[in-house]
């Protein structure tokens, strides 16, 4: 790249939450790529868990506040598919009897990128410079979180960066692509079924002998996690950027 692109980061609620090292890892990561980021101070919740919950009067001011934060020419950037497609696949379907806001959120959304889809869709970034060989070699595998993969289409993104990391060789786990069971609210409306697709889930990772679990959304990461320290599985869930800052 000559000229510095210019973005903001997104941290969503979960990991400004729960996870602010992931937020910082992410940082990490596109300023090491030559990024030009800054993180505006005002955002707040994109309204996923009002909307997907059916309250969408509570979701519709949230949606008109992320637009106000981050309207302008950068790109905005988030460590998570389902807030991504939030803002690009549902805004338009929350905001379809305000034209005005509807438009505003066309154009912000198609500036909208899961962090793995901006480093090789926008940076043209597939082979990652990675210059810490101290890391060590890690075995890992991938989760192919829902909204990433089947409303974002992200899938062969994470996979590319993935298999450039030297040092790091990625098991494919039975079931990669199917869903972990979270779902955002889907695991608390319905805790019985999520358990049972989480106990699948772990089951395929046990059976890479994999040192950690990689996925691009703190929400699959966090559900995967908490079952894994409950049945005392000695697996590390890792979110892809924290996996990338160790290596570069």
């Amino acid at each position: 790249m000559t000229d510095a692109v210019r973005a903001s980061l997104f941290a969503t609620c979960i990991v400004d939450q729960f996870y602010p090292e992931v937020g910082e890892s992410t940082a990490r990561v596109l300023e090491k790529l030559g990024v030009d980021l800054d993180f505006p101070s005002k955002q707040t919740c994109c309204g996923q868990p009002a909307f997907n919950s059916g309250f969408w009067n509570d979701a519709k001011p949230l949606a008109k506040r992320f637009l106000e934060v981050f309207e302008g020419d950068r790109y905005v950037v988030a460590p998570s598919g389902s807030c991504v497609s939030m803002v690009r696949v549902y805004y338009e379907q929350l905001l379809r009897d305000d034209p005005e806001l509807r438009a505003r959120a066309q154009a912000v959304s198609s500036r909208v990128y899961e962090f793995t889809e901006f480093i090789v869709d926008v940076l043209g970034v597939t082979d990652v410079p990675a210059v810490n060989a101290s890391a060590g070699r890690k075995r890992v595998t991938y989760h192919g979180s829902c909204h990433a993969k089947r409303e974002l289409g992200v899938d062969s993104q994470p996979r590319a960066l993935l298999a450039s990391l030297p040092g790091v060789e990625t098991v494919e786990m039975p079931g990669s692509e199917v869903c972990c069971g979270f779902g955002g609210t889907f695991a608390v409306k319905y805790p019985e079924i999520s358990g049972a697709m989480l106990n699948d889930k772990i089951e395929g990772i046990r059976a890479t002998n994999a040192e950690s679990v990689v996925a691009c959304d703190m929400g699959c990461l966090m559900h995967i996690g908490g079952g894994m320290d409950r049945q005392d599985v000695p697996v590390k869930a890792t979110h892809i950027s924290q996996l990338i800052d160790e290596l570069i």
